[in-house]
């Protein structure tokens, strides 16, 4: 089995995006973690990049095993030392995500849509997030979850993210519409469950209706969205978090709703992300009605495709 190393800034966020590459790819990987020294050290990384000087001199990291054949990273901390420790390497090596402000001479780049980037050859789209694909977890976390709570008959879930930096979950609405979910669900159980940057009076909220499973993560840190995909017959998910979005309409067989929340910026990245996966039927815009959509994008063939190349 090839391996990869995965520069790191310790954002699972970025991190996982990569895991998620070696695993469409059975790629065996290791993490090998990078920072740089000062704000100041990061910037000049950009100047030193367009004049094509690469140095270790300005981030702390240790070089990735000799064995490694690709250096794979996401985030805009990890862009340079990428290029740094494939040169030390010498190994080819990919970006994930748009290396805004860089020199986009890496090996291969894999772009989600949404941040439309140039057309070159080297740059490859897809739809949405890198999330990885690992079967055997999704069967442990969902049997993990049917102990907790054994399912008596089909299930809805509901999965609340919080405000961003063009959106913002209102309180009215996000009542009217978990009233009007409740109105169109008769006959199955539902299930919640919030997040980390769910704010407190959207949890009240959430307390003042009767669910079959809630999950409030201010006050219990376990995580049920992996179950939900498996189980739920039909999944609504805040508009606001794009790996969220993009788990729901990769994995399971759940029809998936999306519940916008209110749009402080438009358009934006999570607008086109929805858009385009509305288009492919992997997503409705619930509007006080049931969709249909429940295609997933598999994203195998369009990541390997490009890596045949330089693997």
């Amino acid at each position: 089995m090839k391996k990869a190393a995965i520069i790191t800034d310790g954002r699972p966020g970025h991190f996982n995006q990569s895991i998620a590459l070696c695993k469409h790819l059975s790629l065996d990987y290791e993490l090998v973690d990078v920072v740089f020294k000062s704000n100041l050290h990061r910037l000049l990384s950009y100047m030193l990049d367009r004049l094509g000087i690469y140095t270790d001199r300005l981030f702390r990291s240790r070089l990735p095993s000799p064995d490694a054949q690709l250096v794979i990273s996401a985030g805009s901390t990890t862009f340079y030392a990428n290029k740094v420790l494939s040169r030390k390497l010498d190994v080819p090596n990919i970006s994930i995500l748009h290396a805004q402000g860089y020199r986009l001479d890496f090996s291969h780049i894999f772009c989600p849509a949404y941040d439309q980037p140039p057309k070159r050859d080297n740059i490859t789209e897809i739809p949405l997030n890198l999330c990885a694909a690992d079967p055997a977890t999704f069967a442990a976390k969902t049997d993990e979850f049917n102990s907790i709570h054994p399912c008596k008959k089909p299930a809805i879930g509901i999965i609340v993210g919080g405000p961003n930096a063009v959106s913002e979950i209102d309180p009215s609405e996000f009542r009217a519409q978990l009233e009007k979910i409740f109105e169109l669900t008769e006959g199955y159980e539902r299930w919640i469950t919030t997040s980390r940057r769910t704010p407190k009076k959207i949890e009240a909220i959430v307390d003042a209706f009767t669910f079959d499973y809630a999950l409030i993560n201010s006050r219990d840190s376990y995580n049920p969205v992996p179950a939900f995909i498996q189980i739920c017959d039909r999944l609504f998910v805040t508009s606001d978090s794009a790996s969220m979005i993009s788990e729901c309409a990769s994995f399971g067989t759940a029809k998936v709703e999306i519940l916008m929340n209110r749009q402080l910026k438009t358009p934006n990245k999570f607008e086109i992300l929805i858009h385009g996966l509305e288009k492919q039927g992997a997503v409705h815009l619930f509007d006080g009605t049931l969709g249909s959509a429940h295609t997933k994008i598999d994203l195998g063939p369009i990541l390997q495709k490009p890596l045949k190349k330089i693997l």
